[in-house]
């Protein structure tokens, strides 16, 4: 009985710093989270751009990096995820009041298949997502599958600016969004 508790321990305590080391908490540490859980990043807080680039849901390529100059909303979605189908209005309506502004809004839809991705954009949002099942972009930016949706506002320089891990709505993306999109330049 006792070496039966005393694994059960042993088990918890590994799964418990497997799980800690499975979340990264490099940007928790050097930004800010706000008391909703938003993480914003000042921007000399902000590192190197990341990589986003891949095949689009309706075909063809696209590399976030053609956006540089441009604030980007990159959300993480999947046409199985209940609170994405919920955000979907509110980042539609938030991408055309602030698409005049030098933003643009990018999906990545993971953990997916091809046609209903597609059926679920169709009528909902007109901005482009990258087609990602095995969730490779979301990993690489910290977000992982199982915390779908969640949104990061790279700045024009392509640097992280704001990470959202859960869903948006209009009235809280849109502060953001305009916000980072008023910010000067860095001088170089």
């Amino acid at each position: 009985m006792i070496a039966r508790r005393w694994t059960a321990g042993l088990l918890a305590t590994v799964a418990a710093v497997a799980l800690a080391g499975c979340t990264s908490q490099g940007r928790e540490k050097t930004c800010t989270t706000t008391s909703d859980g938003i993480i914003e990043c000042a921007p000399d807080q902000r590192s190197a751009p990341p990589t986003l680039a891949g095949e689009l849901l309706t075909g063809g390529t696209y590399d976030v990096s053609q956006a540089r100059g441009q604030v980007v909303v990159v959300n993480f979605w999947g046409s199985w995820c209940a609170p994405c189908r919920a955000e979907a209005d509110d980042l539609e309506a938030t991408y055309q009041a602030t698409k005049g502004s030098g933003v643009t809004f990018l999906g990545i839809n993971v953990q997916d298949q091809r046609d209903k991705a597609k059926a679920f954009e169709e009528g909902r949002v007109t901005y482009p997502s990258l087609f990602d099942p095995p969730s490779k972009l979301a990993l690489a930016l910290d977000i992982p599958p199982n915390t779908v949706p969640a949104t990061v506002v790279l700045d024009r320089e392509g640097r992280i600016a704001s990470v959202i891990r859960a869903a948006v709505k209009q009235e809280g993306l849109q502060p953001i969004v305009e916000r980072i999109a008023a910010e000067q330049p860095a001088s170089g």
